[in-house]
C-alpha cells in the first residue's frame, strides 16, 4: 500500500473517531456555521463580501518598502520571553481569524473557513481552509492548531499561560477540525481572542528547543517569508509568492510590496537623518520636537517627502512613569501620588512639544470607557461590592492628575507633595527628605531612549526641590526588556495600550496572579484584590454598555491608587513617507494601514 493511500485512510479513520468525540454535540444543536465572529452586536461584511472597504482589491503588486527599527535583534521568535525578536515578525504567520480594521472587534476566518460558536460561547469550533499551507507546502492541520496552544501555555511567554486561562480543553476532530472549549463560560471574549493566535507548524517545532532565541529562519503561513538578514542590522521579508491566502476577502489589496526591509538605529536623531537623507521610505513619529522642527528641508519644500497628521479613532490607553510597587519605596499610595506633583505637563508641553499633546488622566484615554465624570447609578452598583477595598474618592470625585498654569515654578504642587510625603511618614532635614529610619529618599528612572533624557530632566529638578534624589539610567534595548521582564527598576517609562473592546489583557496589565511572574505586563505590581475583581467583570460583560460601565469603574480603581504618573497622548497618527506611495481613498477607522499601501506605477 502506498504511503498516499496509507495516509488517506488514517485520516479517514480519525474523522470518524472525531464523531464519536465527547466533544461533539449533535446535528441538533450544532450551530450553523459563519464566517466571522463579533464581539457586540452584527459583523459588518456579509458572507459573500469580497474585500475589506478600506483595502483597494485592484492594488498593484511590487516594489521594496523600508521602515526604521530602534535598537537591534537576536531572535525570530517572538513567543518567548528571552531575546530581542525582529520588528514585524508576525508577517510570516497566519491566524484563525484576523480582525477588522473599521470594526471595534470583529474577527473574520483566515486559516479558518467557517467557525462554529453557540450562543452561551462556551465552545468554539473551527473549520479550517483546506488550502492552507505553510511556507514549507506543508498543510495547516488542527493537530497544528492544538500543538500551537499547548507550545505558548507550556513554553511561551508567560501571558500565554494567563490570557488564555479559560481554555479548558483544546482537541482536533480531524484533520481541518478543532475545538475549544472554554471552563468559564463568562468570557464572552475568549473565543475572538482564541482565533489571533499566530499557528505554529508542528512538523518544524517538534524536536527544536522552543525556549531559545535564535535567527534560524522559521517556518510560517503567513504572506510573507523572511528573505535575508544581517544580525541585529536589518532585515527583509518577501512577499510569499506561493501564499495560500493571498486571494481571501480578507487579503485581497493587502499586502502587496514583494519586500519589506527593517533597518535598524541605535539613535533615533540618526534615524531620522537617514530618513531624509533617503535610507527609507516610511516613518512613524512619536517625537513632537522631531515632528515640529525636524522635518524641513528640500524633500518636504518639493513634495518629495509627505507628512500628515492623520486621525484616529483608537483610545490612547495610558502611557506614564511607572512605579515598581515591589520596592518598599513606592508602596504608600500617599508617596505614589505626592511625585505625580513633580512631573509639570503644562511646563513641558509648552516649552519642550509645542503644545502638541493633550494630558492624560485615564486608563482609557480618548475612548468612552474613561472615567471622565462621577460614576453614574449603574457604575455604583458595579463598584458597590468592593468599597471596603478602595479609595473612597473613587465614589465621590473624578480624577485629574496635577495641573500647573505651566510657569515653571509650581510651588503649590510641591507644598502639597511634602504635606502628602510628611503623611506617610518622611521629613525634610536639611534639604534632603528622610524617613524614620533616616533612610533618603532616592530612587532610578529606568530608560531605553536617550530623547527621553529632556522630558525627564524638568521632573528631577522639582523632585530635588522636595529633597529626592533620582537618576536617570540609559541601558540598550536588550538590556531594558531584560530588567522589565525580571522588575528589576524603581521607575521606568511605559504605555499600556487599549483596545475598543478591553478584555483579558487587563489580567496581564493589572491582575494580582501575574505581579511577580516574570515577563508579565504587570509592570506595577499590582496585588489588589478590587482590581482582580474588576477584571474579571469586565470579561464578563453581556453587552456594550456593561463593558463601558464596567472600564469606567476599572478605570477610576486604578486612578485614585496613583499607581502611575500619567504622562500625555494624542489622537493622530504623525507619519512621514517618501513620496512613492499610493493608498486606498477610505482608511480604517482604528489603523493606519500601511498593509493596504502600495507603490506607485
Amino acid at each position: 500500500m502506498s504511503f498516499c493511500k496509507s495516509r488517506s485512510i488514517l485520516r479517514t479513520f480519525l474523522a470518524t473517531l472525531a464523531l464519536l468525540s465527547p466533544f461533539t454535540v449533535s446535528a441538533g444543536e450544532m450551530p450553523p456555521p459563519a464566517h466571522g465572529i463579533a464581539m457586540h452586536g452584527d459583523l459588518k461584511y456579509p458572507p459573500d463580501f469580497t474585500h475589506f472597504d478600506y483595502a483597494n482589491p485592484d492594488a498593484p503588486k511590487g516594489g521594496n518598502a523600508k521602515q526604521w527599527a530602534f535598537g537591534t535583534f537576536d531572535s525570530f521568535n517572538p513567543f518567548i520571553v528571552k531575546g530581542t525578536p525582529a520588528d514585524d515578525v508576525g508577517l510570516i504567520y497566519d491566524s484563525l481569524t484576523t480582525q477588522s480594521q473599521d470594526e471595534p472587534f470583529s474577527e473574520y476566518g483566515l486559516l479558518a473557513k467557517r467557525i462554529y460558536l453557540p450562543e452561551d460561547r462556551s465552545w468554539i469550533e473551527f473549520e479550517l481552509n483546506e488550502a492552507a499551507r505553510f511556507s514549507d507546502g506543508e498543510p495547516v492541520r488542527a493537530e497544528d492548531v492544538v500543538y500551537t496552544f499547548k507550545l505558548l501555555r507550556e513554553q511561551g511567554s508567560p501571558f500565554y499561560r494567563s490570557y488564555y486561562a479559560g481554555i479548558s480543553a483544546i482537541e482536533a476532530l480531524g484533520d481541518t477540525r478543532v475545538r475549544f472549549e472554554f471552563g468559564d463560560t463568562e468570557n464572552r471574549e475568549l473565543p475572538l481572542i482564541v482565533g489571533q493566535v499566530p499557528i505554529l507548524p508542528k512538523h518544524y517545532w517538534e524536536g527544536r528547543d522552543f525556549t531559545k532565541p535564535g535567527l534560524e529562519i522559521p517556518v510560517g503561513s503567513g504572506p510573507y517569508i523572511i528573505d535575508r538578514f544581517d544580525a541585529g542590522r536589518s532585515v527583509t521579508f518577501k512577499r510569499n509568492p506561493d501564499y495560500w491566502g493571498r486571494d481571501l476577502p480578507v487579503n485581497r489589496g493587502r499586502y502587496n510590496f514583494d519586500r519589506i526591509t527593517h533597518d535598524y538605529y541605535r539613535d533615533a536623531t540618526v534615524a531620522l537623518e537617514a530618513f531624509k537623507a533617503g535610507e527609507y521610505d516610511f516613518r512613524q513619529e512619536f517625537t513632537s520636537k522631531d515632528w515640529a522642527t525636524g522635518y524641513t528641508g528640500a524633500p518636504f519644500d518639493d513634495g518629495r517627502i509627505v507628512k500628515r497628521e492623520v486621525p484616529n479613532e483608537n483610545p490612547a490607553g495610558m502611557q506614564a512613569f511607572v512605579m515598581n510597587t515591589r520596592r518598599p519605596l513606592f508602596a504608600d499610595a500617599r508617596v505614589r501620588e505626592a511625585l505625580a506633583y513633580a512631573f509639570d505637563f503644562e511646563w513641558t508641553n509648552k516649552n519642550l512639544f509645542y503644545g502638541a499633546y493633550s494630558r492624560s488622566h485615564s486608563f482609557f484615554s480618548n475612548s468612552e470607557m474613561a472615567a471622565t465624570e462621577l460614576p453614574t447609578a449603574e457604575e455604583l452598583e458595579i463598584l458597590e461590592p468592593i468599597r471596603d477595598q478602595v479609595p473612597p474618592e473613587v465614589f465621590t470625585q473624578v480624577y485629574r492628575a496635577p495641573t500647573t498654569d505651566g510657569d515653571g515654578r509650581a510651588r503649590g504642587q510641591l507644598r502639597t507633595a511634602l504635606r502628602l510625603l510628611r503623611e506617610a511618614g518622611w521629613e525634610l532635614d536639611n534639604g534632603v527628605l528622610k524617613n524614620s529610619q533616616g533612610r533618603t529618599f532616592d530612587f532610578e528612572i529606568l530608560l531605553v531612549q536617550k530623547g527621553f533624557e529632556r522630558i525627564v530632566a524638568p521632573m528631577i529638578r522639582n523632585l530635588e526641590r522636595m529633597g529626592i534624589s533620582a537618576h536617570i539610567r540609559i541601558v540598550d534595548v536588550s538590556q531594558y526588556i531584560n530588567r522589565t521582564r525580571a522588575f528589576d527598576f524603581d521607575m521606568t517609562v511605559s504605555s499600556f495600550a487599549q483596545s475598543n473592546s478591553p478584555g483579558n489583557e487587563q489580567r496581564e496589565y493589572w491582575h494580582s496572579a501575574v505581579a511577580n511572574q516574570p515577563g508579565s505586563r504587570n509592570l506595577i505590581g499590582i496585588e489588589n484584590p478590587a482590581v482582580d475583581y474588576l477584571i474579571e467583570q469586565i470579561i464578563q460583560a453581556p453587552d456594550r454598555r456593561q463593558l463601558v460601565l464596567r472600564c469606567r469603574a476599572l478605570d477610576r480603581v486604578l486612578q485614585w491608587n496613583h499607581y502611575v504618573i500619567p504622562q500625555y497622548h494624542n489622537s493622530v497618527y504623525r507619519i512621514a513617507y517618501w513620496n512613492k506611495f499610493d493608498m486606498p481613498k477610505q482608511p480604517p477607522r482604528y489603523a493606519i494601514g500601511f498593509d493596504t499601501w502600495w507603490i506607485k506605477q
